[in-house]
């Protein structure tokens, strides 16, 4: 077993919505990001190469390669699955806390535990999801972003 955390964050800007878990959440704002901005599954990313011992998002999907440029995230989650198969690992189960003032977590969090399980191949009850604010504090708190932290448990594959 090897465990894994990641941390993600995106300051808003432009737009009418913010991607969440692969779930496109209507919102008064969107994200700045080289990619589609969604910190949980970025955040994700993060800890199953750090569990895995792969480095981290920014070394195989940098914001500087074109290729990457407005990318569903989920195709980030996609890669590094394959990276984790072929050195036999499995995902165990998933922690992920969403930090924001704003848009309320409560109306979409089973949407976003489903679509997170369903990338990863595993049960609904694999993923955990939860959400907070920073009671009005720092940049979370005043409504300049939002950021995701994760927690990952890989398994051997036999």
């Amino acid at each position: 077993m090897r465990i894994g955390t990641g941390f993600d964050v995106h300051a808003f800007g432009p737009g009418d919505s913010v991607v969440l878990g692969g779930v496109r959440i209507a919102h008064s704002r969107g994200v700045v990001a080289h990619s589609d901005g969604d910190v949980v599954l970025h955040a994700l990313c993060d800890a199953l190469l750090g569990a895995a011992g792969l480095g981290d998002i920014g070394m195989h999907f940098p914001d500087t390669d074109p290729v990457w440029k407005g990318v569903q995230s989920r195709r980030f989650v996609e890669a590094v699955l394959e990276m984790l198969s072929v050195r036999k690992f499995r995902v165990g189960n998933v922690d992920i806390t969403v930090l924001a003032q704003a848009p309320k977590l409560s109306p979409h969090r089973l949407d976003i535990r489903r679509s997170i399980a369903q990338m990863l191949g595993v049960t609904d009850n694999q993923v955990n999801i939860k959400a907070t604010t920073t009671e009005q504090l720092g940049f979370i708190g005043r409504n300049e972003g939002l950021a995701a932290q994760a927690v990952v448990l890989l398994e051997s594959v036999p």
